[in-house]
């Protein structure tokens, strides 16, 4: 019998090397082939559908309830990826604002522009704008590449009864901003400032979308939680171009409707970036806002703001 690891010669025994003991450029070839007919990795494709991507371009509310605070809480609850531009520095809460420091427009349009340049936006919406100078930087980065849905929320008073706007950006707001606007949200006093009109019913609120209208957004809604014209009920009108639709609901009692235009502007974004039509949009929204006062807690001595975390989504 052979000795293991010895092959019998007629000469010089020669060793049996282990394949574990074989020099690796025995394996050489081998492994070439290896390698060869490896398969490729699959690349996972994930079957849920693409999170919207909303951008708000609004002041800061410290306190929470709206602006920035307000619209990227909106987002999150209608699982939409938030980004925020930042116009303006505010010290407020519930029942008052102390002060606006507005952001220079030339890093208003670095900020938009920075992160234009990296991420997919779906829809934006506009809040407050605070002066002339930067509607005119946002408009002019929003009107050079590919046109994002863009709801243009007029902010021009607070809650609290405080100046948004400066006076003089009215106009740059009507001739720079409602051209670009997929839907315009005014209230009643915003919209009767940009219309140039006094509203003092519903017809008024329908003629003054349409004046509206006419500055080149595609969809106005004229928003009415700010007045009463018809008792104990909540009175939206919307105007397209070719039909008036006024959009009645029960008036919800409660005084903390701080940041419900916020919410309703940031929703209809989501709705906008999720592929859906004006009206469609219009109706998630409206809900969102509805059920964000109905979920409202108190927070302040001042009107409290709507509870985002709660509502319908």
């Amino acid at each position: 019998m052979p000795k293991v690891g010895v092959e019998p010669t007629r000469g010089r025994p020669r060793r049996i090397l282990s394949p574990l003991r074989l020099p690796f450029r025995h394996f050489g070839p081998a492994l070439q082939v290896l390698r060869l007919n490896k398969p490729k990795p699959q690349l996972f494709i994930s079957q849920r559908p693409m999170t919207p991507h909303c951008l708000t371009i609004a002041g800061s509310d410290p306190g929470g309830g709206a602006g920035i605070q307000g619209d990227l809480k909106t987002f999150t609850r209608l699982e939409a990826y938030g980004m925020a531009v930042v116009t303006a520095l505010t010290a407020q809460n519930t029942h008052e604002v102390r002060g606006v420091h507005a952001v220079p427009s030339d890093f208003v349009r670095l900020q938009l522009r920075t992160v234009l340049d990296d991420i997919r936006c779906d829809a934006a919406k506009t809040g407050m704008l605070a002066n002339a100078a930067i509607i005119r930087a946002i408009a002019e980065e929003l009107s050079t590449g590919e046109k994002i849905p863009l709801v243009v929320d007029p902010v021009m008073v607070s809650t609290s009864g405080a100046r948004l706007l400066e006076e003089d950006a009215v106009q740059a707001m009507r001739e720079c901003l409602m051209p670009l606007a997929t839907i315009a949200t005014p209230n009643m006093p915003e919209a009767g400032v940009l219309s140039g009109m006094v509203i003092r019913d519903v017809e008024d609120a329908i003629q003054a979308a349409k004046a509206i209208h006419a500055l080149g957004a595609r969809v106005v809604v004229v928003k009415g939680g700010d007045v009463e014209f018809e008792p104990g009920t909540v009175c939206d009108v919307v105007f397209d171009g070719e039909q008036v639709t006024v959009l009645r609901a029960p008036r919800i009692s409660s005084g903390n409707t701080h940041g419900s235009g916020c919410a309703l502007a940031a929703a209809l974004a989501v709705g906008l970036a999720r592929g859906l039509t004006p009206f469609q949009a219009i109706d998630l929204a409206r809900r969102f806002v509805r059920s964000a006062i109905e979920a409202s807690e108190r927070v302040g001595r001042g009107p409290g703001p709507v509870n985002h975390l709660r509502a319908e989504a």
